[in-house]
């Protein structure tokens, strides 16, 4: 496992510690959990804006609208 050293203003730092310690899990799984998150949210937003367009062609442009569609 690679090691990655940052910096954190003091606010956050505070924040982490507290969780830290209320789930009794260490601050570098916590951190590991939050990365893979915003990463999996990042890459969902990517695939949402490429198709994006394909579903506003088709008049998609809510759940209702896909769903009146397959219903």
């Amino acid at each position: 496992m690679a090691l990655v050293t940052f910096r954190v203003d003091d606010r956050l730092a505070r924040l982490l510690q507290r969780l830290s310690r209320r789930t009794g899990r260490p601050k570098s799984e916590l951190i590991r959990h939050a990365l893979e998150r915003q990463f999996a949210l990042m890459r969902f937003e990517g695939l949402r804006a490429s198709t994006a367009p394909f579903a506003e062609a088709r008049g998609w442009l809510t759940d209702d609208d896909i769903f009146d569609e397959i219903s």
